[in-house]
């Protein structure tokens, strides 16, 4: 399931609440294969993709964790910094070399309380990326370890 370019930074935000956001944004940068984060563990950032892509998985015990979605340049890797528990509820690694802005959560957190008009417009953003990454969850677990049924009406 391809993001939508709504999903990515650079349409999600107004302008400026997207100036705000990246001003406090540090550079990082991920070889190949690197285990960005692991699910279950604290989710205290988030990034934006600059350059690379960016597999998500998901843990399923007693198999390889499948991919969930592969992100590219101006996707949200991370949406768990948002809500309590503040544990991430994927996995994420890099498949090619990645350039990413990385964000403290704390901070963003701290900015979106202090200005609900912000706060709103980071909460739609990182809500339509939930609800998107639930459904490519969905779609890939189907297609992986689903059966397909039809049920007749009475």
């Amino acid at each position: 399931m391809k993001p939508s370019t709504t999903l990515r930074l650079s349409q999600a935000l107004p302008p400026e609440d997207r100036d705000r956001l990246l001003r406090i944004a540090r550079e990082a940068d991920f070889r190949e294969d690197t285990r960005i984060f692991e699910e279950g563990a604290e989710a205290d950032r988030f990034w934006i993709v600059r350059e690379g892509r960016v597999a998500l998985d998901m843990h399923i015990p007693g198999h390889r964790p499948p991919v969930i979605e592969t992100l590219g340049e101006g996707d949200l890797v991370g949406w768990s910094w948002l809500f309590e528990p503040y544990v991430w509820q994927l996995g994420a690694r890099a498949l090619t070399p990645v350039r990413a802005y990385e964000f403290d959560a704390v901070a963003v957190r701290r900015m979106c309380d202090g200005d609900p008009v912000f706060g709103r417009a980071v909460d739609r953003w990182v809500g339509r990326v939930l609800s998107h990454r639930l459904n490519a969850a969905r779609a890939r677990l189907v297609d992986l370890y689903g059966t397909y049924e039809t049920r007749e009406e009475p």
